[in-house]
């Protein structure tokens, strides 16, 4: 690797002057477990590393304003494991849970995940279905971006280089809600997937009809991709398999993705179809039991002797 500086500040206030002293030639760092490796195949060669890990009031999860407010030094494996996390989203808990290996989860965070942007990812499908967004800091003050929006190519993002990501929020699905993440790894479990899905979904209460749908795929683009054609062929339609046929068909018109070792552009377009289909029967499957009202019962009349 070529030489660098390596700063250490100790709060938010404190990153943003080494942000605006080094400018574009600086680049964050929290776990490393993406930009170190980068950096040693000179994909990368920053001349200021500005590392986040002593950076106090980052990290933890909360709940905020009914949903889940994640901080961007949280690790992936605190969100595995946090009964918070669990008992009110536990989509979002066993999406990170699949996420490589317990020794990437240990170290990897979630906004340093994020601000890596690399479409191959697990946690951005799941992310985007679940309508999450960041919050991005800069001296200039904070803005929030949805994720739907947020990636806009190959390692690239809407954040500009003084920003940071000092928190995601994921809000709380309403009732009759379900979700699902589900991905194709034909290789090793620390490997990226051919393709993955996400998908969540809201019924009437009745539980005939959709009335809302997201869905969001990985590995089939220059970034994640919300497949808002196919949402919109579930959303007010009846509960059928046809529609979820009909949707899955559509999610396959709308990646773009590359040939490589893990599988052709054509393989992978197909094996897209097919993991929105079963991402949507998953999603339904999800959700949970109906509770039945117990019959009230009288009491018994004593008899007179």
């Amino acid at each position: 690797m070529i030489p660098f500086e390596y700063r250490t500040p100790k709060n938010i206030k404190e990153v943003h002057q080494e942000l605006k002293q080094f400018g574009t030639e600086a680049k964050l760092v929290a776990g490393g477990t993406a930009l170190v490796i980068m950096m040693k195949q000179r994909l990368v060669r920053p001349s200021c590393l500005v590392s986040l890990r002593s950076v106090r009031g980052l990290s933890g999860i909360a709940q905020k304003d009914g949903g889940l407010k994640i901080g961007g030094l949280t690790t992936h494996r605190e969100v595995e494991t946090s009964s918070l996390v669990r008992r009110q989203n536990p989509l979002l808990a066993e999406t990170y849970r699949r996420v490589a290996t317990i020794r990437v989860r240990n170290m990897a965070t979630v906004g340093g995940g994020l601000a890596h942007a690399d479409p191959n990812q697990d946690p951005p499908p799941t992310l985007i279905a679940l309508g999450a967004s960041v919050k991005a800091t800069s001296a200039n003050g904070s803005r929030l971006v949805p994720l739907d929006g947020f990636f806009t190519d190959y390692y690239e993002t809407v954040l500009k280089p003084d920003e940071v990501i000092t928190e995601i929020f994921v809000p709380r699905l309403p009732p009759d809600s379900g979700g699902a993440f589900l991905k194709f790894l034909p290789r090793t479990a620390d490997d990226y997937a051919t393709v993955s899905a996400a998908a969540v979904l809201t019924l009437d209460k009745a539980r005939k009809t959709f009335t809302e749908v997201r869905i969001a795929l990985g590995s089939v683009g220059t970034t994640p991709i919300r497949a808002r054609e196919a949402e919109a062929i579930l959303r007010g339609q009846p509960v059928k398999a046809e529609a979820l046929r009909e949707a899955a068909e559509k999610a396959k018109q709308l990646v773009d993705p590359v040939s490589d070792f893990r599988g052709s552009a054509a393989y992978k377009r197909e094996m897209a179809g097919v993991f929105v289909r079963r991402a949507l029967e998953a999603a339904l499957n999800s959700l949970p039991k109906k509770s039945k009202a117990k019959p009230s019962r009288k009491p018994l009349k004593r008899r007179r002797k």
